[in-house]
């Protein structure tokens, strides 16, 4: 059981309105609000059930109807200071929250049933599941400047922390002899560590100084308290939660002090025994306080032989309780181990001079080293995924096309004959049914016909086999062909146009071969984004003369699609879906460097001559593949950059939905709000789901993408602009892709 007495996000006067109420039930993710008058007695409770049953009843819904009215009045409470195990036994699966009331009646508290171990400080969740919360543990090493300490703070924003951490201390009340320093009998490290202090102290007022400095940057300041009349400054404050030095890890004074501010706890675990731990565990746990226990070595620096980094585990194990690790050791490797362990807290000393005096510069992180350890951090979350089942990523699902091995046929067999294993193959590429379902396709009755070298497919093992049908679109509708399927594909069905998705080695084809005289269907062409020799096309390139060879490349692309445009007359002025490049291997550049990206790729698509063609550009993931490798997209990602570039340059774009949401999920932006900024500047659209943050091409209906609404939007604001389903390997089955995504979109377009 947690405390909790932040009852702003909890409680609303019984006056206020409807909406207001929504708003605020929304916002705390626990479906219920407390409804007090105006002197803060509990009248009633509004939960989402309540508010259906109200909305129900009524003929006419107001939402400015005030909340008391819609609200319950019959509801659990109890007595603030009441017994734990007598609050607990108020608690269900559907009671989770307990209002605490004093002898008036008032609302003071909240008891929540800890089925959520996560705790949060502001904006910041803690736990198990959560993003490591990174504390740069600055301290005293401001060495009592405040221009110092400002510094500090402004190098552990640049160094991604989370949270700037100091301490307070009252020397007076928390020494014996507060003249201990010049004390001759007094021990000689405590004279020692007291004339530090000293020294490094910052009054009180400066301190609030700089805790404001901290919310004016950006960063989530935090302080320890190390003696009660500390914990009352920090408390008049308004600090949002604190965090117990390992030295009063068994101070149980200070422990039920701070617990009972409600505020959520960090406590070090440095100084004291298992037993010692266990016994402030169950303090806290008493009190009802929201808390997490970081393993830690109190000695500066901390040998590595003595970190015990395995008791995390067991920390965990026997509190039940969040855990993280605060290190004094050198380096930050062992931080590293330990968010591999599941800390979910990591505490670091922060300095820009190890040589000054005091222990805490000596174990301390100097920026740019405090900055690689929160990139290493957060790679490491990255790679430590999920317990869920193995499903192939998408950079695997391209490799395996290439390298697996499949099923196919070696002789031509007729629709409804038998299949024997005699007439199967495994061989490469790994582009059809995969061998493990070798003993599942013999014996079965073919679907179709087959002709030697022809791929099985999970298809050939399905009773519904897809049929490609007319379809009826309010906007052209194509897909994506190569010059060998070309025929086959677009005389399945009633296309506007086709979309060629040239390799370098097709633009060497000539495409006669392959198209049998004028046709009465219009073009688009993809270019190639690998050319030969790996050129990867890069117009915004920093070496010029890798740009210049992606610009030549351009113009050949250019000169291939006015050939074909030959064959194509219904199309006076083919789009060529580029992708322009500004893609990085080791991370993300900076706004100011895309900047510089977007001006280089105007000037390289303005020495190219565009007559009868129009160049446009793809919108990127923010993560895309180039043939099985993952690396970073700066430009062409954010919809207002896309907006500005088109708006000032004049082009248009490929509104490609897949690489768009997917940038959507990976920087929390709202798709709609997205599409209404870039859609008015689309000539072309590739329509497909996405999954996740890297996950695209996916099937539509089987990802993130709202396609109803999607319809919405388009038809607002890029009406009739064509597009195809860019199914990734959507060609497979005579098409197979292709048509189970056209016929799930056309119930919406």
């Amino acid at each position: 059981m947690i405390i909790e007495k932040d009852l702003a996000k909890y409680s609303l006067v019984k006056d206020a309105p409807l909406v207001e109420a929504l708003e605020k039930i929304n916002k705390n993710q626990s479906r219920i609000l407390f409804i007090v008058d105006k002197n803060g007695v509990l009248e009633a409770i509004l939960t989402d059930g309540d508010f259906r049953r109200w909305v129900i009843q009524q003929e006419k819904i107001d939402i400015n109807t005030p909340v008391i009215f819609a609200a319950n009045t019959s509801f659990v409470s109890e007595l603030i200071g009441a017994p734990t195990e007598k609050v607990s036994l108020l608690f269900s699966e559907k009671v989770e929250l307990v209002p605490l009331v004093n002898s008036q009646g008032i609302l003071t508290a909240i008891a929540r049933n800890k089925g959520n171990s996560d705790i949060v400080i502001e904006n910041f969740s803690i736990g198990k599941n959560q993003p490591v919360f990174i504390i740069s543990e600055i301290g005293l090493n401001h060495n009592g400047s405040v221009e110092l300490a400002k510094k500090l703070v402004d190098l552990s924003v640049e160094s991604g922390a989370n949270c700037a951490k100091f301490q307070m201390r009252n020397l007076s009340s928390l020494y014996k002899n507060k003249d201990l320093a010049d004390d001759p009998s007094a021990d000689r490290g405590a004279q020692y560590t007291l004339e530090i202090l000293e020294r490094s102290q910052l009054k009180n007022e400066q301190m609030l100084e700089i805790f404001d400095y901290c919310k004016s940057k950006g960063i989530l300041p935090l302080c320890t308290p190390w003696d009660l009349s500390s914990l009352d400054v920090l408390e008049n404050y308004g600090m949002p939660a604190y965090k117990v030095a390992s030295a009063d890890m068994t101070n149980h004074e200070l422990l039920r002090a701070i617990a009972k501010t409600g505020k959520p706890i960090i406590c070090s675990t440095g100084m004291a025994n298992e037993e010692e731990i266990l016994q402030s565990v169950s303090l806290l746990k008493n009190l009802g306080a929201s808390f997490v226990l970081l393993h830690c070595n109190s000695t500066y620096p901390a040998p590595f032989k003595d970190i015990n980094l395995n008791y995390l585990t067991r920390l965990s194990q026997i509190t039940k309780v969040p855990v993280g690790y605060s290190g004094h050791e050198r380096g930050s490797s062992v931080a590293l181990a330990a968010v591999a362990l599941g800390a979910c807290i990591i505490e670091k000393h922060f300095t820009i001079d190890r040589n000054m005096e005091g222990n805490d510069h000596k174990v301390s992180l100097l920026p740019h080293e405090f900055k690689s350890m929160v990139e290493e951090i957060r790679n490491i979350e990255q790679a430590l995924g999920s317990n869920s089942p193995r499903v192939l990523t998408q950079g695997e699902m391209m490799n395996r096309e290439v390298l697996a091995k499949s099923l196919i046929i070696n002789r031509a067999l007729a629709k409804g004959e038998k299949i024997t294993r005699d007439m199967i193959d495994i061989k490469s590429p790994g582009q059809g049914l995969q061998p493990c379902y070798i003993d599942e396709i013999v014996g079965c009755t073919a679907k179709r016909d087959f002709q030697a070298g022809d791929f099985f497919f999970m298809s050939d093992l399905q009773d519904d086999v897809v049929q490609v049908r007319p379809y009826k679109f309010k906007r052209p509708c194509g897909i994506p062909v190569r010059h060998h399927d070309y025929e086959r594909l677009a005389k399945l069905t009633n296309l506007d146009f086709v979309e060629f998705h040239l390799s370098y080695r097709d633009m060497d084809l000539d495409i006669n071969n392959f198209v049998d005289g004028v046709q009465n269907i219009g073009l688009a062409v993809h270019s190639p984004e690998l050319f030969a020799n790996d050129h990867i096309m890069d117009m915004c390139a920093q070496e010029d003369s890798y740009r210049q060879h992606s610009i030549k490349e351009l113009k050949r692309v250019i000169e291939v699609t006015r050939t074909m445009k030959t064959l194509f007359p219904k199309t006076k002025h083919p789009v060529i879906v580029t992708n322009v490049g500004g893609h990085t291997k080791n991370g993300f550049l900076d706004k100011k460097d895309r900047a510089l990206l977007y001006s280089k790729i105007a000037e390289s698509l303005a020495s190219v001559d565009q007559e009868g063609v129009e160049v446009i550009i793809q919108t990127m993931p923010p993560f895309p593949w180039y043939f099985g490798g993952q690396w970073y997209q700066n430009i062409f990602v954010d919809a207002d950059e896309i907006k500005e570039f088109c708006e000032k340059y004049g082009y248009r774009i490929c509104f490609d939905i897949s690489h768009s949401q997917l940038a959507c999920n990976y920087y929390k932006w709202d798709f709609r709000e997205f599409t209404k900024k870039v859609a008015p500047f689309a000539a072309h659209l590739h329509i497909v789901d996405a999954d996740g943050v890297d996950g695209e091409g996916v099937q539509i209906g089987t990802g993130n993408v709202n396609f109803a609404a999607l319809a919405e939007d388009l038809n607002m604001y890029a009406p009739n602009v064509q597009f195809i389903p860019e199914i990734w390997q959507g060609h497979k089955n005579n098409g197979e892709g292709f048509w189970v995504a056209l016929d799930y979109l056309e119930k919406y377009f």
